[in-house]
Parts: C-alpha cells; sequence; structure tokens
C-alpha cells in the first residue's frame, strides 16, 4: 500500500517547513517535496507607505538578515532617487553586508550543521545539535560563537543596533563611521581571521569522510546565477547578474539588475508558501537555477582578496571541468565566503576616505520604479518597487535567495530520499540525511515566503484534544472547500 512519510518539522533550519517523501507498494520513493508553512505578505503590507520608510520596513522581514533587506531596499530606493551615493557611504554599506554575512554563514555552518558533519548523521538526534557539539567539541563551537559574535557586533557598531538598524538609508547611511569603531573592528581581525583559517584547515578533512553524501546531496546539473564585477570577479554588493549553466558555459555575462524581470520568471505551486523562481529563456521548471555561497563562487573568476583567492582554487579543483555541482559543497564555500569577508572588511577599512563624513545624497524622487540587488548570505536578493508622483508605495516583488533556491531543494530532498530511505526498514539517519541536505542551502523562510496569485490556504480550528471542529479550505484556483 502507497504510504507517505512526513517530516516536520524540519529542524535546525530557519524557518518552519515540513518535508512529504511518497513510497510505493514497495516501499521505494516515488516523490519527495519540501513544503514552505507560513506566509508573510510584506509585499502587500507596503502598499501606500512612503517609499523612503521602505529599508527601515523591510528589514523587520527577518531576524537573521535584516541587513540584507536593507541593503536591497536602500538601493531600489537610490533608483527612485536617481542619486549616485557618496564612494563612502557605499564602502560603509559594503561593511555592514559583509558582516551580515559573517554572522549568517556562521550561524549557518557552527550552529546548525556542524553537529551533522562532526557527530555525525547517525548519532543520536537527542545530542546531535550545539549543545552537544558544546560538549563533544567545545573549542568548534566557541569558534563559531565567536565569528558571529564578531559579524553582529560590526552591525552594531555601524548601525546602533545588532538587529533590524536602520543606519542604511536611501541615498548612503544616515552617519559617518566614527574612528574609534573603526579601530575596533581592526583590532579584532586578526582573531577572527585566525579562527576561519583554522575552521577551514580542521574541516576540509571532514568533509572528505562524507563523499556518499557529496555525490548524492543535490548533485545534479542545474544553472548557477550570482552578482559578479567588472572583472567578474566575486561582488556581494554591486554589479551585475552573471548566469552559466552546469558545463560552466556563460548564458548571461551581465544583466543589469533592472532588467531582471526579462530573465527571472517566478511560480507558485499550490502546495508551499515559497515561489519558485527560475531562468525565463528556459521557462518552468527546467530553468531551474542555484544562488548563494556555492553559486557565486561558481560563477565568479576571480576573488580580490589573497587568503581567500587560495582557497578559491582549491574549491575550483573539486570538479574536473565547470561548476562545483553538489550541493554539499555550500558548507565549504561558506567558510571561504566568511574568509572573503573578513579580508574585504580589512581593505574597505583602510581605505583613505573611510571616515569621511558625506555619506549621503538627498534628493526628492525623480524616477517612479527602482531597483534594488545585493548578495545576502543565501544567494542573489532582489527588491523592485513602484511609487506615485508623492513617492507613495504602489507595487513591490521581492525575489528573495531562498525563493531562488526553491526549485533546486525540492529536486535536492527528491534525490536523498531516493538514495537514503528504504520505507521497508525506515531509520532516522535516513530521515536527518533528508533534512541535513535541506540545512546545506541555508533557507530564511520568515523572509521568504511571499506567495503570488491566488494562494492555497487550509485552516482548522481544533479542540485542546487535537480534534478538529471546524476547517476552511481554499485551493490554488480560490475556490472554498
Amino acid at each position: 500500500m502507497a504510504r507517505q512519510i512526513t517530516i516536520d518539522p524540519v529542524t535546525r533550519i530557519e524557518g518552519h517547513a515540513r518535508i512529504t517523501i511518497q513510497l510505493d507498494d514497495a516501499g521505494a520513493v516515488q516523490d519527495a517535496k519540501f513544503h514552505i508553512t507560513q506566509f508573510r505578505g510584506f509585499e502587500k503590507l507596503c502598499e501606500g507607505r512612503p517609499f523612503h520608510e521602505m529599508p527601515s520596513l523591510m528589514a523587520r522581514i527577518c531576524g537573521i538578515c535584516p541587513v540584507s533587506h536593507l541593503v536591497a531596499s536602500a538601493k531600489a530606493c537610490d533608483a527612485i532617487l536617481a542619486v549616485q551615493i557618496p564612494h563612502t557611504a557605499a564602502s560603509l554599506r559594503r561593511i555592514i553586508n559583509l558582516a551580515q554575512l559573517i554572522q549568517s554563514h556562521a550561524l549557518s555552518f557552527f550552529y546548525l550543521s556542524a553537529p551533522d558533519l562532526l557527530l555525525g548523521l547517525e548519532s543520536d538526534p537527542v545530542t546531535r545539535n550545539v549543545f552537544g557539539l558544546m560538549r563533544e567539541h567545545p573549542e568548534v563551537a566557541r569558534d563559531g560563537i565567536r565569528l558571529r559574535q564578531f559579524g553582529q557586533h560590526v552591525i552594531e557598531l555601524l548601525g546602533n543596533k545588532r538587529i533590524h538598524p536602520a543606519w542604511v538609508v536611501p541615498g548612503g547611511v544616515s552617519e559617518p563611521l566614527a574612528p574609534e569603531k573603526r579601530a575596533e573592528m581592526l583590532a579584532a581581525l586578526p582573531e577572527v581571521t585566525g579562527i576561519v583559517e583554522k575552521a577551514l584547515e580542521q574541516f576540509r578533512t571532514v568533509f572528505d569522510q562524507f563523499r556518499e553524501e557529496v555525490q548524492t546531496f543535490g548533485r545534479f546539473p542545474s544553472l548557477f546565477m550570482g552578482l559578479v564585477n567588472d572583472d567578474g570577479g566575486l561582488e556581494h554588493y554591486e554589479g551585475k547578474l552573471k548566469v552559466v549553466d552546469d558545463k560552466g558555459t556563460v548564458l548571461e555575462e551581465g544583466i543589469p539588475p533592472a532588467r531582471y524581470a526579462e530573465y527571472i520568471g517566478e511560480s507558485v505551486e499550490p502546495w508551499s508558501y515559497l515561489k519558485s523562481a527560475y531562468y525565463l529563456p528556459i521557462g518552468y521548471p527546467d530553468g531551474m537555477y542555484r544562488v548563494g555561497p556555492l553559486a557565486r563562487l561558481n560563477v565568479a573568476t576571480s576573488v580580490s582578496t589573497p587568503k581567500a583567492a587560495q582557497e578559491f582554487a582549491a574549491f575550483k579543483q573539486l570538479e574536473a571541468s565547470g561548476p562545483v555541482l553538489s550541493s554539499f559543497h555550500y558548507h565549504y564555500a561558506r567558510l571561504i565566503e566568511i574568509l572573503y569577508a573578513l579580508e574585504k572588511i580589512d581593505q574597505l577599512l583602510n581605505e583613505p576616505d573611510i571616515l569621511s563624513d558625506r555619506v549621503r545624497a538627498h534628493a526628492a524622487p525623480n524616477n517612479l520604479t527602482g531597483v534594488g540587488v545585493a548578495e545576502a548570505p543565501r544567494g542573489t536578493l532582489l527588491h523592485h518597487y513602484k511609487v506615485d508622483k508623492n513617492g507613495l508605495m504602489e507595487f513591490a516583488n521581492l525575489i528573495i535567495a531562498t525563493g531562488n533556491n526553491n526549485l533546486a531543494m525540492n529536486r535536492s530532498v527528491f534525490q536523498v530520499a531516493q538514495h537514503y530511505v528504504d520505507g521497508e526498514k525506515l531509520q532516522e539517519g535516513m530521515l536527518n540525511r533528508v533534512e541535513a541536505v535541506i540545512r546545506a542551502y541555508d533557507p530564511c523562510l520568515s523572509c521568504s515566503t511571499h506567495a503570488i496569485g491566488k494562494m492555497p490556504l487550509r485552516i482548522q480550528l481544533k479542540a485542546p484534544d487535537g480534534t478538529v471542529l471546524d476547517e476552511l479550505v481554499r485551493d490554488s484556483d480560490g475556490k472554498r472547500g
């Protein structure tokens, strides 16, 4: 008899989700899906608000990556103002965006995935968590906490708050960098850089123990997309979007962010609130692409900081030719990006005009539309706004990193379930692997659930004992049952 396995909730991710695995009569996996169960609706909530409120409003979307939304939103507002922000303001925005990347990557790698990597995918689930990691590998746990603390503290020094800072504003930033704050950041860099170098050395051997997972965790042909700079190098703040295929063939060398709608489509499915983005010229769902640290290193041709450049060269050797296809290597790419971010922050803090007090351009609205793109920790983040002649919001579309990866995450869940799950001999370690491949993508579901169109909805009224007293169902066509 056909059966369904439900993993609910998916653990050690940011947000709420479940996974369903369909088995046939013989217990073999026939299908698997990654369901996002929450709806946020920020795209509608902001309509009617003054556009200049958008950066602070959008930062409230997420408690994990508010800075990324702040930066992308402010860039969309810059476009509405039609201003070129001061160089120092751009550099300061880069620093806070990289600090966000450091703290988020550290959270994903050390808190959420390191228990799988160091304690084992089949270890006792009761202790397979950050507390178990603290008992068995206290130094690794301390290092992860320290890295995340550094990233959070840089955000606080610049934005005056660790979460939901409002320092990035349309036209630049609200205040210049104080000399004593610059000195504090520079003083901490050698220590935290040493931590990530040590982690790279340690985990390089750990990764070698997961050869089967490397071959089965989201290893399939797909496109990859990310920002690159004018030289084709790794970029997180400014640049153009580059798309390559699984052979490394460049499909798009440099899409201007303002023209994203010509290249990126969005679709919805009735079983998830998370939109699925795809590459329009190929269509849905074959236009599946991946974003985030793995994709950024795959599309980049160089890395501009010396130590990260060495690791980047080693990363490129993981595949004999073409991009690195296994999503397991998101973990390695994440550590490389932390190293890059620390080195880049050091470079930016040593720019001669980094303490300049000219950090904001002022203007009234000069355009009725604006698009802002930045690389969030999990991948490309896009904000698109339209305003009326008074600067009030009429339209917002957000394409969030996790939505870009939605098709690939579903494909990965199915691939891992097919390889590991045996319905006749079900074991916990099998199901943990299905969850672990999702952790490799580090999805942030609280900020990515913005479905479009007529969304399916199911509301249940339950008694204290769980008995369903009443139920309201609306399907994807808007019909009520």
